[in-house]
């Protein structure tokens, strides 16, 4: 399989993050980008650089405030306070507040959810590669039919409009949308990370064009804990297009699987043509981060059921944090998906 990845993952390196109440080091780290990378390549995938696609493809997505804010905040980090080693928000906007405040520290809390996601020096420059590794991945599967995406930061819990769970851009549906404009049919998203995609969610979720599916751990206790809930079927022209599946908490192989297997009878129905999946790895049972119990078997029988399709395919990397076999279930799904498609160079 063609495997596609930027060196520029290395420079977002967040230290720290909040987690109830309490300062932890932080999960998403420039390390998971250098052991995936070696997992690929040490199973034989081609591994190839991402090329560069700019704004345009991303604006499909996001806000233009949004993206704006993207670029400009650690050049205005000043304005909140001299010497800042981060930006992080000291207020939010809350649903019944609308107004957009010009000072970038409202700016901050209003496209900011949560104190997980601080923007550093070279924040900008590392999103902004991953979105073009997410786009790299979408153009060779077009022309050749699969592709994977190594993406570092992460991007499906960044809405149109706001940052959060360790992602800015969302590289899934910046995917997404470029296949269906490319390919001018109906996509499918399906997300497998063990927290529900709730970005992903939020950009499609009034638009039919892209069926959106997330396969996660039940969020009443669970990150992002205000959606992924199995009614929430859309809105608008999207109603009836976005469909999630919580899983009990300590669901292994079989169940997610099960799940896996449903999401795409789904989209076969709603006429999906090209397929993205965002490719959590933290469903995984030695995650440091999940909830679920998945093994490293169980992801080679999810690689073979999500390539079992003949639909374009961009594999698109989100959650997965450090553990001895992270590598290990990359490889797996890799594999899983090579062994139904037939060929390992994608």
């Amino acid at each position: 399989m063609k495997v596609f990845h930027s060196p520029a993952s290395l420079l977002h390196a967040p230290v720290t993050y909040f987690r109830r109440g309490k300062a932890i080091p932080h999960l998403e780290q420039p390390a998971r980008y250098e052991l995936l990378l070696n997992a690929a390549f040490t199973a034989g995938h081609d591994i190839e650089l991402a090329g560069v696609f700019g704004i345009e493809p991303i604006q499909k997505v996001h806000s233009s405030r949004y993206l704006s804010f993207l670029k400009e905040a650690w050049d205005r980090r000043s304005e909140i306070e001299p010497g800042l080693e981060h930006i992080l928000p000291s207020h939010f906007k809350r649903p019944e507040m609308d107004q957009y405040p010009k000072h970038i520290i409202g700016q901050v809390g209003f496209h900011m959810a949560d104190l997980s996601t601080p923007i550093h020096e070279r924040t900008y420059e590392a999103v902004m590669a991953s979105s073009d590794i997410a786009l790299s991945a979408a153009k060779h599967a077009i022309a050749h039919g699969h592709a994977y995406g190594l993406c570092r930061p992460p991007g499906h819990h960044a809405s149109v409009e706001s940052a959060g769970g360790f992602c800015f851009i969302n590289n899934t549906a910046v995917a997404a949308a470029y296949m269906r404009d490319t390919l001018n049919c109906r996509v499918g998203v399906i997300d497998i990370d063990v927290h529900h995609g709730n970005g992903t969610q939020n950009v499609f979720y009034s638009n039919e064009d892209v069926v959106t599916v997330s396969i996660h751990a039940d969020p009443s206790n669970f990150m992002p804990y205000y959606a992924g809930y199995a009614d929430e079927t859309g809105v608008s022209a999207g109603l009836g297009y976005n469909l999630n599946l919580p899983l009990p908490h300590g669901s292994g192989d079989q169940i997610y699987l099960n799940a896996i297997a449903y999401a795409l009878e789904f989209c076969q129905r709603q006429g999906v043509e090209a397929l993205v999946v965002a490719l959590g790895l933290d469903a995984s049972e030695e995650d440091p981060n999940g909830a679920l119990a998945v093994t490293t078997r169980g992801f080679f029988a999810c690689g073979q059921l999500l390539g079992s399709t003949k639909w374009p395919t961009t594999l698109v990397q989100e959650g997965g944090y450090l553990s001895e076999i992270l590598g290990e279930n990359l490889k797996a799904v890799l594999g899983g998906f090579d062994s139904s498609r037939g060929s390992l160079a994608g």
